[in-house]
């Protein structure tokens, strides 16, 4: 049985490894003058528009902190919510290495409202005060919850009102719009995002993400800014072969729509579960789950493996399972069954 702590602890997708194995034939121009990267490109210009500019870099912590760091400066901030990956899992990464203040505000079920970030704009042009300088919101969101289009245009307008620029955390963006059953496209460019750290390591890669601008003028430096910061790749061709079989026949869409089946396929069998609560809307491949403590202790020992879930608040008795592109429904039937005997016990 496959864990559900994580949908980074799943494997790396066949066609991947197939690619890989593909592009590791003879020799190659190294540091991204290579095919596989030009095919890449051109495949990110397919889904985000003809002005996007895809940059490969080897994670998404590098992917978030390089986007600010090509876009902010050291006197400027990012707002973002309190319970985004950029502010609570980077190890303080945005304020070290980008030398960018996080301004964190709280998100219901993890999702920025316009008017507590207007809020937070404030002080402009005050020489003591940090500047604001840029949204950065999560789709999926960290609590699995999905931004509209709308939503999205919404605080993009809000940003550009203020000379802002409104970034995305894009991890799981394609489980966003796989949920949505809208384009890549759709929730980024065509909704006015500026910049875009877009997501493959939990989407079935091996390793790789990339940083990728949106708006004509953006980046115009960032081939020095990700060398500078250690992420470019010398054999840049084995991240791009990976993005590429990613985008180029919507791999990207049908992993994503399986690990959301199966996450709503989990919230569906456990939602009437007494003593369980479902405490956010199941809207990508995350379902997150309130039970009592002993419930949680007996989970853990029922269940395989040294972590098979992840419990996300000890004190409110939150436990996050995450669905992957390869999560059987099997497994989730196996979960149901040991969640239901660990609530038994209960009574």
């Amino acid at each position: 049985m496959n864990g559900f702590a994580s949908d980074n602890s799943a494997g790396v997708h066949p066609e991947v490894l197939e690619a890989i194995s593909r592009a590791n034939q003879g020799h190659a121009i190294a540091y991204g003058e290579d095919e596989w990267t030009a095919r890449a490109g051109e495949l990110f210009r397919r889904h985000f528009g003809p002005q996007a500019r895809a940059y490969p870099v080897f994670n998404g912590s590098a992917a978030n902190v390089l986007s600010l760091a090509a876009t902010c400066e050291p006197w400027q901030a990012a707002i973002c919510a309190a319970e985004a990956h950029l502010n609570v899992d980077e190890c303080g990464a945005p304020e070290r290495i980008a030398g960018v203040k996080l301004i964190a505000v709280h998100a219901e079920h993890g999702k920025l409202d316009p008017a507590a970030v207007r809020a937070r704009i404030e002080r402009i042009g005050d020489q003591h005060a940090v500047q604001p300088r840029l949204v950065s919101i999560s789709q999926a969101s960290e609590l699995g919850t999905v931004y509209r289009p709308e939503e999205v245009r919404a605080l993009a307008e809000l940003a550009h009102e203020h000379d802002l620029l409104l970034h995305v955390d894009g991890a799981r963006l394609a489980n966003a719009a796989a949920f949505l059953e809208t384009t890549l496209g759709a929730l980024t460019v065509e909704a006015g995002v500026d910049v875009l750290s877009f997501g493959g390591t939990k989407n079935g890669l091996l390793l790789g993400e990339a940083v990728v601008f949106l708006r004509a003028g953006l980046g115009e430096d960032f081939a020095f800014v990700r060398k500078q910061l250690g992420q470019l790749a010398s054999k840049m061709r084995f991240l791009s072969a990976q993005l590429e079989a990613l985008l180029d026949r919507d791999l990207w869409l049908r992993n994503a729509t399986h690990a959301n089946s199966m996450a709503r396929r989990l919230a569906d069998a456990i939602g009437d579960l007494e003593g369980l609560e479902i405490v956010h809307p199941v809207e990508s491949n995350a379902v997150f789950a309130a039970l009592p403590q002993p419930a949680i202790e007996r989970l853990s020992e029922a269940l395989p493996g040294e972590h098979p879930f992840y419990v996300w608040d000890a004190e409110r008795g939150v436990v996050r399972l995450m669905c992957s592109w390869d999560t059987p429904p099997e497994d989730v039937e196996r979960l149901v069954s040991a969640l239901r005997d660990a609530l038994a016990a209960e009574r």
